[in-house]
């Protein structure tokens, strides 16, 4: 990647058959700007905002424009050197076909263990470790969500301060339980999806459920014995009913007394140093632009490479942007049973997609584009860099949990909605969220640590208490790719330690869990 000096115009590169160049700039640049000489002393023939594209060389009507090495659309008519590439005069691609990919093809990176660090955790009956000690009431449908927020506060106001050594209480609501097709196929998502979380790391293997009675997910099909044994969640699943309660009172104080029970097991747990394998974390981006591509996500790719040597658990999702990019996925999977995994997912996908009449297109947002993402093809190539380099070893099919012991690089199917992809990766056993952006989102969970990397220093400077870390200094060459990472990797193991709070925890920005639910609603 080259990067011209601080003081100099900032275009970037990414590979060496690039036809256009991302202006990094706050602000962008006027026309008449002369390029570095690295650009052939190139001069804008009209102005291009920060994160847009500008050709690099006279190209017909038709031609291909490549960044990442990858062809993201052909031009509509011909253009000069020095011109303001974006969506509106490129073609997109058609999407890579599901058949005849590399599977399994890419030997993985051979890496020295990353070995002695640590952080600071919760051991759980289950073998998992959670990053916070925290009460979650889980609610069956969303009847009852009213009053357990009612509950939750009052439990904070009262009883919180009582036990000093948890850290907070979680109300986890939601649309669903009821008016929904219980019985029908796909009801199994939304299911083990509330499910997940409900036994998340950073619950404590405490199980407290709020149900109003008559709902068609009952406590005990939501949480069945088997999902919740003994030996691992020692008081068993503390429910609430609310229809058996007389009044509204009477409901306070039975989910309060419920509540009682598992603070006082919670209060009980101390912190205790683990090793960094212990590490959960799942990677997202939201209010994505081009530098996203250039600064945050190979920052977070290299970050999470660390975390793979480290023995840890990283995961990467959101179908939508990583399409266009099956191949390279399928090429660095682990076996063929991973690669067919990956392909099956895509495809159920592509067909849910398909039901709904939803182009492919449609991904990619007013903000991506104002940002210089010009289609799905270049934010896709952008996004696949948070997963890093490593062969990647799983892949989680929406709601479902990691299993026993599973670490590395996995790949965990959702949408790329920023709530339904943070929802279905806490399912999936996530303690601790990364996120980065370069549009800029209060984006943040309440269960789960947050840390927001902005993707440019001038979203990080206005946004300074938002963001926990900048990557914009890539772009600048105040810092490389390399040095961001590493920084990364040492907030991650201090917020996991409860040394550090991000800005999301600072505020309590959180957003409401968003389920994916493709059943039909009766």
């Amino acid at each position: 990647m080259s990067v011209t000096p601080v003081s100099a115009p900032l275009c970037i590169r990414v590979h060496p058959s690039d036809n256009v160049a991302v202006v990094a700039n706050d602000g962008g640049l006027p026309a008449g700007t002369r390029l570095p000489d690295e650009f052939g002393g190139l001069s804008l023939l009209e102005a291009v905002p920060q994160g847009h594209k500008v050709l690099l060389a006279d190209q017909p009507e038709g031609a291909e424009i490549r960044r990442y090495g990858v062809v993201i659309g052909r031009l509509l008519a011909a253009l000069p050197a020095g011109s303001w590439v974006h969506e509106r005069r490129l073609q997109m691609p058609d999407a890579r076909g599901l058949v005849d990919l590399p599977m399994a093809t890419r030997a993985a990176p051979t890496w020295e263990p990353l070995n002695g660090h640590t952080f600071e955790g919760y051991r759980n009956p289950d073998g998992s470790v959670g990053t916070r000690n925290l009460l979650a009431i889980t609610t069956t449908v969303q009847c009852v969500a009213g009053v357990v927020r009612h509950a939750a506060e009052r439990i904070r106001r009262e009883l919180l301060p009582r036990y000093p050594n948890v850290d907070g209480v979680v109300a986890l609501e939601h649309s669903y339980g009821c008016g929904v097709a219980i019985d029908a196929p796909d009801a199994v998502i939304p299911i083990r999806t509330l499910r997940h979380i409900s036994l998340n790391p950073n619950f404590g293997g405490e199980a407290m459920v709020v149900s109003l009675g008559c709902e068609k997910l009952p406590p005990q099909r939501l949480l069945p014995a088997e999902s919740i044994p003994i030996e691992r969640v020692p008081g068993g699943l503390g429910q609430v009913c609310l229809q058996e309660q007389d009044g509204f009172a009477a409901q306070i104080e039975a989910i309060c007394r419920q509540a009682e029970l598992h603070l006082a097991r919670l209060n009980a747990r101390r912190r205790e140093i683990v090793p960094a394998s212990e590490l959960v974390v799942g990677v997202q981006c939201g209010g994505s632009d081009a530098l996203s591509g250039l600064t945050a996500n190979p920052a977070v790719g290299y970050c999470a490479d660390l975390l793979v040597r480290a023995g840890a658990t990283i995961m990467f999702s959101e179908n939508t942007e990583v399409r266009d990019g099956i191949a390279q996925l399928t090429a660095r999977a682990a076996t063929p049973a991973v690669a067919e995994a990956l392909v099956r997912e895509m495809a159920w996908y592509d067909a849910y997609l398909q039901r709904g009449q939803v182009d492919r297109s449609a991904n990619t947002t007013p903000g991506n584009k104002a940002g210089g993402l010009s289609n799905i093809v270049e934010k896709a190539m952008g996004s696949i860099v948070k997963s890093g380099s490593a062969a990647i070893r799983g892949v989680l099919a929406p709601g479902e949990k990691l299993a026993p012991g599973q670490r590395g690089l996995i790949y965990t199917a959702t949408p790329a909605s920023d709530f339904i992809c943070g929802t279905l990766q806490m399912a999936a056993g996530m303690s601790l969220h990364v996120f980065t952006t370069g549009r800029g989102t209060p984006y943040g969970l309440e269960a789960v640590p947050v840390i927001k990397v902005a993707t440019r220093n001038d979203l990080a400077r206005r946004w300074h208490d938002l963001m926990d870390l900048n990557a914009g200094r890539i772009a600048t060459g105040e810092a490389t790719i390399e040095s961001v990472g590493w920084e990364l990797f040492q907030m991650l193991l201090d917020v996991a330690s409860g040394k550090k709070k991000t800005w999301a925890e600072h505020w309590a920005l959180h957003n409401a869990l968003v389920l994916f639910n493709p059943a039909p609603v009766t």
